[in-house]
């Protein structure tokens, strides 16, 4: 499976916002390499840069732990172990995920 297979299986209107939040990964890091790791999009650039996953009510962001989000707009969507939830019926807080992307991106010393 690919990711843009993965993307056309979701039902609407998550697959907007699945294909917002890969624009946005993109964005971040647009030399990043795009695969598919354990059933999920996957992005790698210097180490695991980002998955995420469609969940009935969320997509899941990981690996961002809680301390990776603290005082950004992306902290209230922080859950336990390395996931930031992101609710379906609320607008992808895009420019957030953008500038976490990119923190992480700097992290793995692939700024």
């Amino acid at each position: 499976m690919t990711v843009d297979e993965y993307i056309a299986a979701a039902p609407e209107p998550a697959r907007a916002q699945l294909e917002e939040l890969r624009a946005a990964i993109r964005e971040a890091a647009p030399d990043a390499e795009e695969l598919m790791s354990y059933g999920m999009p996957y992005y790698k650039r210097g180490g695991r840069l980002a998955y995420f996953a469609l969940h009935k009510d969320h997509i899941g962001l990981y690996p961002f732990m809680e301390r990776d989000v603290a005082g950004t707009e992306l902290a209230p969507f922080a859950a336990s172990k390395a996931t930031i939830r992101l609710p379906l019926d609320q607008p992808l807080p895009r420019d957030a995920v953008i500038d976490a992307v990119r923190r992480r991106a700097a992290m793995l010393g692939a700024s």
